[in-house]
Order: C-alpha cells, then structure tokens, then sequence
C-alpha cells in the first residue's frame, strides 16, 4: 500500500448503456480518515462507489485498495477484500430477521475478529432487541442502523456510505454523526456520499466534489472552507 493511501481511483470511465456517467475521476482516499464526496444529482456520486464496489464495472481506469488492483473485480471480493458498502435506500434483506441479515454478512466478509456481534450490539443496542424482527417491520432508522451493522459485519478498513442520513429525523442525522466519528476513532476509514452538506462538512477531514462525472476539488476541509462559497455557487447549489 502506497503511504498514506487506502484507496487510489486513477481516471475512471463509467458508463451506463451510451450514457458516459464518470469522465476521468481520480482521487485517493487517506486510511483513518473521513472523506465527503458532494456534488449535484446526477454528477456520478453513486456511480463512483458502484464502481469501486464492483456493481458497474468502469470501462476504463483503475482501482487500487491496499495497493491491490480491484478494478472490475465482483463485489463479493471486494467485501472480502476489505470494502463495506451501505448503499441509498439501505437494501437490508426484508425477509429475513435481523439475526439472518447480520450472519450472512459475517460468512461473505473477510477475516476478522474486531466486528463481533457483541460489539456490534456496543453500537447498535436496539438491533439485540430486535434480533428476531424481520427487516422489513423496523423503522427506518433502525433499518440504516442494520444496513451500517451488516456492512461492519465484514471487518471493513473501508467504509462507504450512500445517503445514509436519508429519510431521517434530525435526531437520527444528529446519532449518525457521532457514530461516523466513533468509527473513524477505531480506525475505519469512511468514503461519505451525502445530500445534507452541513452533516457531512462537520465529521469530513477531506473534500471531493463532483461536477458532470469529473472531480473539480479535492482538498482537506480548511481548504473547502476558504473556497465554499465558490464551489457551492459553481457545482453545489440547486
């Protein structure tokens, strides 16, 4: 692994059908960090995690994690390789309870003893209480808390989150905060994709922002900070 990099995209072309959705992207993510990804709809913020995890396979660039070449690989290795991935809408298992959802995850993950069930429950003490619930009848807060524990389930150094302050009371949005930088303070590096800009710049140490399928910044937050009001006119706003 390069020093001081976990994750290393270089010059990503992702496509859907004709449509050319990333044009060039590239940009490292430091280990032990939070790393935001913002931009408008429609700018490939998606996209981009899709790609890393293996979902819509790039046709041109490369992926490295650890320093091993991922690019293209099945989602299931790249799970095993180290990646968790909460995708928007959460996509948790319905049918299946909340013990069932967690214990798939372990078997698919990679080796690892750091994220025990007993420690998940550390975390997320209303999921024990909802061992034998079926997915589908959580709340919508207790469904991201399964989909976040499901993806820690597999021992990841990396942790991707699409939109998981999405659909949320303030009071959850506020929880999912700290439960980001409790994350980052056990060391699990997070790649962050986020509508709600204000939660997302308050636990973010690094900036990306997208604009039509290219990064046009990428910098630590002090360096957004100076340049926010720019970037938010020119590739932010609505």
């Amino acid at each position: 692994m390069a020093s001081g990099v976990l994750l290393a995209v270089e010059d990503l072309q992702t496509f859907y059908g004709k449509s050319h959705v990333l044009r060039g992207v590239s940009f490292t993510v430091p280990p032990g960090e939070i790393t935001v990804l913002l931009g408008r709809n429609g700018a490939g913020k998606t996209t981009t995690l899709r790609s890393i995890m293996g979902l819509t396979p790039p046709r041109g660039g490369t992926i490295r994690f650890k320093g091993e070449d991922i690019t293209g690989r099945a989602p299931h290795h790249v799970f095993r390789r180290g990646v968790g991935y909460v995708p928007e809408g959460r996509q948790i298992f319905p049918h299946l309870d909340v013990g069932e959802n967690l214990r798939l995850a372990e078997r698919a993950g990679g080796d690892g003893t750091r994220w025990t069930l007993a420690r998940i429950f550390e975390y997320f003490p209303v999921l024990r209480e909802r061992w034998r619930q079926k997915g589908r009848s959580l709340s919508g807060g207790e469904q991201q808390m399964l989909a976040i524990a499901r993806a820690l389930a597999g021992h990841p150094e990396l942790l991707m989150l699409d939109e998981p302050s999405q659909g949320l009371a303030p009071r959850l949005v506020r929880e999912l905060e700290t439960l980001m930088l409790r994350l980052k303070g056990e060391g699990v590096t997070i790649l962050l994709v986020e509508q709600n800009a204000r939660m997302a710049l308050a636990v973010s140490d690094r900036v990306l922002v997208l604009g039509k399928g290219a990064v046009v910044f990428s910098g630590p937050i002090a360096e957004f900070r100076r340049r926010e009001q720019e970037l938010k006119g020119r590739y932010l706003s609505v």
